[in-house]
């Protein structure tokens, strides 16, 4: 008989370490970032100091090496998504802003060199919250950053006597207003390369965009009109080439995580809510539509979750996972819709309100079927 392919199961036991660190970001999910949900929404933009609080969990820090200032703690996709979830049940919003350097960080691990990393993750590793952002998307119909082909991404790199000359567009960029390195993914000849550009460099443009949803994230359109940056500033390490589906594949894990916590906040409310809200004398889970509803959002929900644990297993063990992070994209962007959704609605005219978190949770859980790139995983 053939040698037996490997086992496609995934080990759902969580190591002690992976145990604390949820019942940690569980507390701080709920005391830090839900009880500010509401106002950093409104004021669309973060609470002064709170991303400092999250720097001190160090959730950027754990996988920079010893040498840089970091923990040194071997990265694991298991435990960012992890993190990613915990953190998503509190806000969305914040969630992502605070979880945004580490997208940098995973890509200067990934493809960065030494000088390269040592430069650049050595000024990160700080208990302040020090920005830094990844640059995919662009703002045109046609950009779609999950097909295997270059053409979609039009921002171009040419290399141009001792440096490279960058000059296009990239659109929602998390805190790129703030940021002091944007890692900018950019065509260059028939390849794809990711090339850092610092703040404030000459010919680079950044402008806040407006959305309906992730409003504290400071999504920001970022233009670059001959932006010259040396050419050691191009990820170039030698352990692998630069491959953006693995970029697209682990956002699509790590932006999933955080709806599913979203989403896992949304049932966590209406169950309570259908319980002991009484009409016709008597509660409204009672009636059969309603207990069905709440049932179907309990198991999407889970059935996104294993779907998501599973793309990242793959990750973490060096198996192929790109089938499996698409997978759970779709199955995530499709149900977290439905869960948002059915929580307006299951409060009524309630929903519509202000006064209760679902509008807030629905118009966040919108961006999951638009939003990518966000490697925080």
């Amino acid at each position: 008989m053939s040698e037996q392919a490997p086992d496609l199961l995934f080990d759902l036991n969580l190591t002690e370490e992976q145990r604390i660190m949820r019942e940690s970001l569980a507390r701080f999910s709920e005391i830090e970032v839900a009880s500010i949900s509401r106002q950093a929404d409104e004021a669309g933009q973060a609470p002064e100091g709170f991303y400092d609080k999250t720097a001190e969990l160090g959730l950027s820090l754990l996988s920079i090496p010893e040498a840089y200032g970091g923990a040194g703690i071997p990265r694991s996709v298991l435990s960012n998504m992890l993190n990613a979830e915990d953190l998503g049940k509190g806000d969305m919003s914040l969630a992502l802003g605070a979880l945004t350097p580490l997208s940098f960080v995973n890509m200067l691990l990934d493809y960065g060199s030494e000088d390269q990393q040592e430069k650049y993750l050595t000024g990160i590793a700080d208990e302040t919250f020090k920005i830094a952002t990844v640059a995919l998307m662009e703002p045109r119909a046609t950009f779609d950053a999950t097909t295997s082909s270059t053409s979609t991404i039009e921002t171009t790199a040419v290399l141009s006597g001792s440096g490279y000359v960058l000059n296009g567009e990239k659109s929602m960029v998390a805190l790129a207003e703030d940021a002091l390195h944007i890692l900018v993914i950019a065509r260059c000849d028939d390849d794809v390369g990711a090339f850092i550009v610092d703040k404030g460099t000459e010919g680079l443009t950044i402008e806040k965009e407006k959305f309906m949803g992730l409003r504290p994230l400071d999504l920001c359109r970022v233009v670059l009109n001959d932006v010259v940056i040396n050419v050691d500033a191009r990820l170039s390490g030698e352990a692998q080439p630069f491959d953006v589906q693995r970029l697209v594949d682990l956002g699509s894990i790590g932006l999933s995580a955080v709806v599913v916590g979203c989403c896992q906040a949304v049932v966590d409310y209406v169950v309570p809510y259908v319980n002991e809200r009484v009409a016709f004398g008597e509660p409204i889970s009672n009636r059969q539509s309603v207990a069905f509803m709440v049932a179907d959002m309990a198991t999407e929900l889970e059935a996104m979750r294993l779907m998501v644990y599973r793309a990242a297993s793959r990750a973490e063990q060096g198996l192929a996972f790109h089938k499996e992070a698409y997978l759970a994209r779709i199955l995530v962007a499709e149900r977290a819709m439905e869960i948002g959704t059915n929580g307006v609605q299951l409060l009524g005219g309630h929903g519509f309100t202000r006064e209760h978190p679902v509008e807030l949770w629905y118009r966040n859980l919108r961006a999951m079927g638009i939003l990518q790139g966000v490697a925080i995983v």
